[in-house]
């Protein structure tokens, strides 16, 4: 249970030390090269340390190319773009919408089933999102607006949905395709990462490359590197096999907690009331529906049983 909450801290700082990367570099360029040199690494972990894991299917050609668009360079590239103009635990914070898009995604593509209270839980997760997305930080005010919507959270959120996507096809390809989650993330960051390379070398300025200090650059592409493409991938792909996509969804609330938290002592952001507000909320809308979720038996799954039929997890 402890290394559900790990995750989500590592995940927390992961906005953190994307944030402070960003200020050396473009956002694409981060996305592409860190990605990339992951992908690649992961691959010739897995060509030593377990070759017999080592498979790539044509068959399954189309899935791994999708989860490399969605998981990786869409949700990264939307993501990193609007953390440049956004507070890392605001960002951080739009991501806890996750609970609530893979519910809709379980309804829509596994035909689980919603019942009243989870509507409930639903509707009252969603309007929790309210005050912190009225509330304008100081780095949106030079940005256009849809309704009452800034482009910066308006790529965050697309960034949510694609990665809520991309677990989805990551859990296919691990329970239903038979593939490591080191072998599937290592082949879907190879694709992520070129499309990402490709679309910075199109859009943003190479002289020779868009970055303009090398050491914390590097120190922060490392520090990514290891904490979000090794340990969170992974550790997530992993859990997957022990408990439901719900369960480890809804202790993901933890992720803005952390982020506020590491955002305050490391980048001197403030939590603002709408944050708190909004988290309070979100909260409650989430505890409504994990209850249900609890009552229905969807918890911990054996880890057999999860293998056996994907149907029995949501």
């Amino acid at each position: 249970m402890i290394l559900v909450f790990v995750l989500y801290a590592l995940f927390a700082s992961v906005f953190v030390i994307a944030k402070i990367g960003l200020e050396y570099t473009q956002p694409l360029f981060l996305v592409g090269s860190r990605m990339l040199l992951a992908g690649i690494l992961m691959l010739v972990y897995q060509y030593f340390m377990h070759p017999s894991k080592f498979q790539f299917d044509k068959k399954h050609f189309w899935r791994i190319l999708k989860l490399g668009i969605f998981n990786i360079y869409l949700t990264n590239a939307f993501e990193f773009w609007g953390l440049k103009h956004l507070t890392s635990f605001k960002t951080c914070f739009i991501y806890s919408l996750s609970p609530f898009l893979s519910a809709l995604f379980s309804y829509l593509i596994f035909s689980e089933k919603m019942t009243t209270k989870k509507w409930i839980g639903f509707f009252i997760g969603f309007v929790g999102f309210a005050p912190i997305l009225v509330a304008e930080g100081a780095g949106e005010e030079q940005l256009h607006h849809l309704l009452f919507l800034s482009w910066g959270e308006i790529s965050v959120l697309l960034a949510c949905i694609c990665s809520v996507y991309g677990w989805i096809l990551l859990r296919q390809l691990v329970k239903e395709d038979g593939y490591s989650p080191i072998m599937a993330n290592g082949l879907s960051m190879c694709i992520g990462g070129t499309f990402g390379l490709v679309h910075s070398f199109l859009s943003e300025s190479w002289h020779p490359i868009p970055v303009t200090e090398f050491v914390p650059f590097i120190e922060c592409a490392i520090l990514l590197i290891i904490v979000s493409n090794f340990l969170c991938y992974n550790l997530y792909g992993y859990l997957l096999k022990k408990f439901t996509a719900t369960f480890i969804s809804f202790a993901g609330w933890t992720t803005p907690v952390f982020a506020a938290l590491f955002g305050w002592l490391v980048l001197g952001e403030l939590v603002t009331w709408p944050f708190i507000l909004s988290a309070a909320i979100v909260l409650l809308g989430l505890a409504i529906f994990y209850q249900e979720e609890l009552r229905q038996g969807y918890y911990i799954v054996p880890k057999k049983a999860a293998l056996q039929n994907v149907n029995q997890t949501t």
